[in-house]
């Protein structure tokens, strides 16, 4: 390593370890590999996404940190690609080696309360919200707040650890404290939301930082169904987006990428729904749209290089490919690439489920509607025989 600034630069052929080895660990791991890093991975499962990737695969929980601590050994920094790891194994890896985003601001994110109560206590705007510890406190919560969302702790991405109480009472409340399994959890109020977008902050080890445009939203059923950018939003609301992301990057002391889901809720009013310290969903399209994509700039940060521009270059949009899709098998991926500009990303996955995410279809245009409208195009000729579709043909018109 040599050293740039204030941080330690990892060159290329040095070793990047990675907390995770699903999708979005593989796909930050192959534009490692294309920078000439070489990549080691921890996660329960041996043949996961990013093991095709890999030269080397630790196969143990999250929670055993002797296997972290083999990871840690074997690298020139670590990184991670999902948040839920112990603070034990995030203690043990930064005591070995440069870990990327960090153990607090990691500790932070992971618990939504814990998250929700920092960004309140630090003046970042949220939502009505109040932490629940038990049965009571949760009905009491659904009571002050009315039409509500619990939402566990920990875990419970994509939909699950999630209950809707759309219509309030102590029942409602009871039952829906019961479905999150029982246990410490978040109760926020329903909002009256225009759009739902997000903001991704590249932060390197010394401070400096670069914002990507904005990506505009839409969720079926708590999972993500597709993305766009540019968002059509007003240039105030993107501005006041862009400023609000980097606050938190910056209070938080992320080394590497933070994602900030946000909702906006009229007037230009923004509120952050959550955060997350690694690539995100809504933002594969950074691929097609950007001079720098995601998973390259991820590794530039980690690696304390220098930042590349995260301008836009063309319109470019994602639909996310659930398992509900391999209902029948396999299903006709030609017929999606049938369409010109429509690129296929399949994740690697032996096992198909409902709402499991398999890969995503991307697409540019020469506007945010045309790349939209080619990616849904190619998500809906994959065949009719599936329970779930990212939307209608129709996309919804930009604010």
């Amino acid at each position: 390593m040599t050293r740039h600034g204030t941080a330690h630069v990892v060159l290329p052929g040095a070793t990047i370890g990675f907390l995770g080895g699903g999708q979005l660990g593989r796909m930050t791991a192959f534009a490692a590999r294309a920078m000439g890093y070489d990549v080691a991975v921890l996660d329960p499962d041996p043949a996961c996404p990013a093991a095709a990737v890999a030269s080397r695969v630790v196969t143990a929980p999250y929670a055993d940190v002797d296997a972290a601590v083999e990871l840690a050994r074997a690298c020139d920094v670590v990184t991670l690609e999902i948040e839920q790891i112990p603070r034990e194994t995030l203690e043990a890896v930064a005591a070995i080696v440069p870990l990327r985003p960090g153990v607090e601001p990691v500790w932070i994110v992971q618990d939504r309360a814990r998250q929700k109560e920092w960004l309140r206590s630090h003046g970042f705007p949220v939502g009505p919200f109040a932490t629940a510890t038990t049965e009571a406190e949760c009905v009491q919560a659904v009571d002050a707040l009315g039409p509500s969302i619990v939402k566990s702790c920990f875990g419970g991405y994509d939909g699950r650890g999630q209950v809707r109480v759309l219509r309030p009472s102590a029942r409602a409340a009871a039952e829906a404290w019961s479905g999150v399994g029982a246990r410490r959890s978040v109760v926020e109020a329903f909002l009256d939301v225009v759009e739902e977008l997000s903001v991704l902050v590249a932060r390197r080890p010394d401070g400096t930082s670069v914002v990507f445009p904005p990506s505009r939203n839409h969720h079926a059923h708590g999972v993500l169904a597709w993305s766009v950018t540019p968002t059509g939003l007003a240039p105030a609301v993107e501005g006041r987006a862009a400023e609000l992301a980097r606050g938190i990057a910056d209070t938080l002391g992320i080394e590497g990428l933070l994602a900030v889901e946000l909702f906006h809720v009229g007037d230009g009013q923004l509120l952050v729904n959550e955060l997350a310290p690694r690539p995100h969903n809504t933002f594969h399209h950074t691929e097609r749209a950007c001079e720098t994509s995601q998973f390259e700039q991820l590794v530039r940060a980690i690696c304390a290089l220098p930042l590349g521009s995260p301008a836009l270059v063309r319109p470019g949009a994602i639909a996310n490919l659930l398992g509900d899709l391999w209902a029948n098998g396999l299903p006709d991926v030609t017929r999606a690439l049938e369409y010109p500009g429509v690129r296929l990303h399949l994740y690697g996955k032996a096992e198909a489920r409902p709402g499991r995410k398999m890969g995503h279809l991307s697409a540019s245009g020469e506007t945010a509607d045309a790349a939209l409208r080619s990616a849904l195009d190619a998500y809906d000729a994959l065949g009719e025989a599936r329970s779930e579709r990212p939307t209608s043909r129709r996309a919804p018109s930009p604010v």
